[in-house]
């Protein structure tokens, strides 16, 4: 019975010392093995075996973590206090490094952010850090680099979550804002209205161009139908006056042929002549209009001048017989 108790306390006591051998590693973790109290080697994720009380296993994260930095009272280059909240992002590159070469991690990178917040936001004015943060966190984040790659880590990014004026100040750029703003809606009203003025003298100009271009082609058709209507009365007036010379010319043409063809004598033509000044001497007319050629009329009235002569003796023969032949 003895043996047998001896036998499962040391079945026990092998079962424990095996359990304490066995170890198993995340795949977002890394294994640092010491043996008897000195470094001996790094394990990959998985089961892993080391020798109990001779070896100790220490598991080191590899994911990447974030750290918090305290709010920090700095001074701006322009004589302004603020306070500053940043949040550090890093991630393990060697986990022996990480384990050996600094005791407290989270307290020294949270030291440094604040230190190197100090020195990066104390060059600035306040306005530059209100509006620059990008321009901050990659500052941060070199600086954080290069001074945690001895601790096996990499800063990832490094972000200002805040910066917080005094009250004071807070007021004051509130009231600038306003300020700014109340400017801003002046200036865009005065452009609005300058930008008006222009469109509407931009529109008076366009449409007295175009009153002025309608008037001048109204003229100008205007003046193109009176040209045409002139052109169309002066042809009509000449075509007129063409036909009524043909006419004439024609009318002549058969007087005259007609005088030829009754070959009148000298005596007609006269008796013509004396009839036509009758006409025109019958007193309603102011002037007279005597035949150029005199020389014919002359003879013309010579020629009745006889005619009336011989008339008048053969009309007086019988006018003296009988004064004879009464007395």
């Amino acid at each position: 019975m003895v043996y047998v108790m001896l036998l499962a306390a040391f079945a026990f006591v092998l079962l424990v010392f095996a359990a304490a051998g066995i170890k198993i590693i995340r795949p977002y973790q890394r294994g640092l093995v010491e043996r008897l109290g000195r470094y001996h080697s790094t394990v990959d994720p998985g089961l892993r075996l080391i020798v109990p009380v001779i070896d100790r296993m220490v598991r080191v994260d590899m994911r990447e973590s974030v750290v918090e930095v305290p709010a920090q009272e700095v001074i701006t280059s322009d004589n302004v206090v603020v306070s500053v909240y940043a949040v550090v992002y890093y991630e393990a590159t060697d986990p022996r490094r990480l384990i050996y070469n600094v005791a407290n991690f989270m307290m020294a990178v949270t030291k440094l952010a604040q230190t190197n917040l100090r020195n990066v936001i104390g060059d600035m004015q306040l306005d530059q850090a209100l509006t620059a943060s990008a321009m901050v966190n990659a500052r941060l984040r070199d600086i954080l680099d290069d001074a945690t790659a001895r601790w096996g880590t990499r800063g990832v990014r490094v972000e200002i979550q805040r910066i917080d004026p005094p009250p004071d100040v807070v007021n004051a750029m509130h009231n600038q804002m306003r300020a700014e703003r109340t400017r801003r809606a002046v200036v865009t009203e005065a452009d609005g209205g300058r930008e008006a003025a222009i469109a509407r003298a931009e529109g008076d100009k366009r449409a007295a161009i175009l009153q002025a271009e309608g008037q001048k082609e109204s003229q100008i058709l205007q003046a193109e139908g009176e040209a045409q209507a002139v052109r169309l009365a002066a042809e009509a007036e000449g075509f007129r006056e063409m036909t009524v010379a043909e006419g004439e010319g024609e009318a002549i043409r058969r007087v005259y042929k007609a005088i030829h063809d009754g070959k009148p004598t000298r005596d007609l033509i006269a008796l013509k002549y004396l009839e036509t000044l009758q006409y025109m001497a019958d007193g309603k007319a102011t002037k007279i209009f005597l035949p150029t050629e005199a020389t014919a009329l002359l003879g013309a009235l010579g020629g009745m001048a006889e005619l009336l002569r011989g008339t008048g003796a053969k009309a007086n023969g019988p006018v003296r017989a009988r004064r004879a032949a009464t007395t």
